[in-house]
């Protein structure tokens, strides 16, 4: 009779996670040093949680915010990635900033690079109002893209048009429960999903909120588990604190290894040459 694997045993692979240093002028030198960490320590939490592969984008194509180059972050992500193992790639899209997009044609053909990063919030540019451009750009490469949503500039339902229009484009709404500054309506990205027409809409978990009682457990029960997939947001948050609230969950073994592990597969396997398994 075969031994079923503990579900803490299982090996994750983390959708959504940064490396590099928290650039935010208004910041707490503290606060700053508590969530900035380089490639090899987001390797090394990640491996402490089991979790065998993290997909990052830089902080420094991200932060500060309104100011950053995403050109030099995507290049920067490239050659840490190569260099550090356990670690896949999100090519930056920056839609005030043109160049990404021939970068981001170029890298989503490196074997680590998985897909296309959004971030609105710290681009400091409107979803509703460039993410025509945005989509049709990730239509003609067939793009996973995960997103940063609930906030003003990225409201996950402003996310709906744009997938519904472009059904080869899979769409992660990162931060579960985020209605604004990790506070506010907490449905917004399963209200989202559940209002696509096709079945390229996800969610993933790396959110503060996360923690919150009940929100895993609602969110399998609203729109199933094989639609939500884990993320930490490491380092801004601890990756073991995120990977205990998913084992932990009030939720079944099978919903587990969804979230965990076979949804990302799922997603990832065909877009990589690196052996997932």
């Amino acid at each position: 009779m075969q031994m079923q694997i503990p579900i803490s045993q299982i090996q994750a692979i983390d959708v959504h996670g940064h490396y590099g240093i928290l650039n935010r002028p208004e910041e707490r030198r503290a606060i700053v040093e508590f969530c900035s960490a380089d490639a090899q320590v987001v390797v090394e939490r990640a491996r402490r949680s089991n979790t065998t592969w993290t997909v990052v984008s830089p902080l420094s194509g991200l932060m500060p915010r309104g100011q950053t180059d995403s050109v030099a972050g995507n290049a920067e992500a490239a050659r840490v990635v190569a260099q550090t193992g356990g670690l896949l790639q999100w090519v930056i899209v920056h839609p005030l900033q043109p160049e990404t997009y021939e970068q981001a044609s170029q890298m989503l053909q490196l074997p680590a690079c998985v897909g296309i990063k959004l971030h609105p919030e710290e681009h400091v540019y409107s979803i509703r109002e460039h993410g025509g451009p945005l989509y049709e750009f990730a239509a003609r490469h067939d793009a996973l893209v995960l997103v940063h949503s609930g906030d003003p500039y990225s409201l996950p339902m402003d996310f709906v048009e744009f997938a519904n229009q472009h059904a080869n484009v899979t769409t992660i709404l990162a931060h579960l429960g985020n209605g604004g500054g990790a506070a506010g309506d907490p449905a917004l990205q399963v209200r989202a999903i559940q209002a696509g027409r096709h079945e390229n809409l996800y969610v993933d978990t790396s959110s503060s909120r996360s923690i919150t009682p009940g929100l895993i457990e609602w969110a399998v029960d609203e729109v199933g588990a094989g639609k939500i997939l884990y993320g930490t947001d490491t380092p801004l948050y601890w990756t073991a604190m995120q990977r205990a609230r998913i084992d932990d969950a009030e939720i079944s073994d099978r919903d587990k290894q969804l979230i965990l592990r076979e949804n990302a597969l799922r997603l990832l396997e065909s877009r990589t040459s690196s052996d997932l398994r």
